[in-house]
């Protein structure tokens, strides 16, 4: 014989499945795999809350140590030279995406809101990223007067950050996604929109959209003096007395720096960066050259995947 379901019970089984599903959702913008989107998603929109930069003395400071720090790379080519202070150490790790390979890159970014810089004068560039001859460098910032998304523009006299973006709750609700272990990436994208005139634009995908989001636009002629572009893990740092290693290596111990789903653009397609096209800057960089002996570079992947991590 059939039994009749009282309306206790089927209210209780109802709040059941409700409890169950609510249990098993996923935290918001939550993606366990492939939290990388399609660089052939939609772009629309514009980033908003990305605006030109005030002045400070501390923004200002890094953008002149940005800028000092790039001609010394460009002087360098390939190779790592001094600190461009006699106090402060810079250095860098990563892929240098080849010329002619590319016309546009993307990757998915760890950003950490919890790091501090301390030291007026250091600065942590992780991820950092730009394509060949583009017109910008899209660079997470992390110094002492606070943590951005920087849009630096390559393409004007004197340059420097177009567009500045705080990372705050607006930023880490629109433009984050969580992987394993609850860390917040964030993904960008630079192509170029006239070869003729070197036009380039930048995007930050927007997850609550499923769209890129405009971050900024510039043509002209690329300053960088480099030929390459690159993804990568950069400091400026100096020596704390009390530790012997770099502020940073202590402000950063809980910090996982990493890049992933690096694509490059040829021909109107994406694909994975390879050793073809984008080899490392170094195979196996010692962490005392970086200030931070325990500091471990993951070849995480065939040149699409680094991490940088203690």
């Amino acid at each position: 014989m059939k039994r009749r379901r009282t309306p206790l019970a089927v209210g209780l089984a109802a709040l059941a499945v409700l409890v169950a599903t609510l249990g098993a959702a996923p935290a918001a913008h939550r993606h366990e795999g492939g939290a990388a989107p399609s660089p052939d998603a939609p772009h629309r929109g514009v980033v908003t809350a990305a605006h030109a930069p005030g002045h400070s003395p501390g923004r200002d400071r890094a953008a002149r140590t940005f800028t000092e720090g790039r001609r010394e790379r460009g002087a360098a080519a390939w190779t790592h030279r001094p600190g461009i202070a006699a106090d402060l150490t810079h250095n860098w790790w990563g892929v240098f995406p080849r010329p002619g390979t590319h016309d546009g890159i993307t990757a998915t970014h760890s950003v950490d809101p919890s790091y501090r810089v301390s030291a007026s004068d250091n600065f942590t560039y992780a991820p950092t990223t730009k394509a060949q001859n583009s017109c910008m460098e899209v660079v997470t910032a992390y110094s002492n007067t606070g943590n951005e998304i920087w849009a630096w523009d390559w393409c004007s006299d004197p340059g420097g950050p177009a567009k500045v973006l705080a990372i705050d709750a607006d930023f880490l609700a629109k433009y984050t996604t969580t992987i394993g272990g609850g860390r917040s990436v964030y993904s960008v994208q630079l192509v170029q929109d006239d070869a003729g005139s070197n036009g380039w634009s930048s995007y930050l995908y927007n997850y609550r959209t499923a769209a890129w989001e405009l971050l900024f636009r510039q043509s002209g002629q690329d300053r960088s003096g480099l030929d390459h572009g690159w993804d990568m893990f950069e400091i400026y740092a100096s020596v704390n007395p009390a530790t012997g290693t770099g502020y940073y290596c202590t402000e950063a111990a809980n910090t996982v720096f990493d890049s992933s789903s690096i694509q490059l653009r040829n021909g109107g397609a994406w694909k994975a960066a390879s050793p073809a096209d984008s080899p490392w800057t170094e195979p196996n960089p010692d962490g005392a050259a970086f200030l931070c002996p325990g500091l471990r570079f993951v070849q995480a992947g065939a040149n699409d995947h680094w991490t940088v991590r203690q």
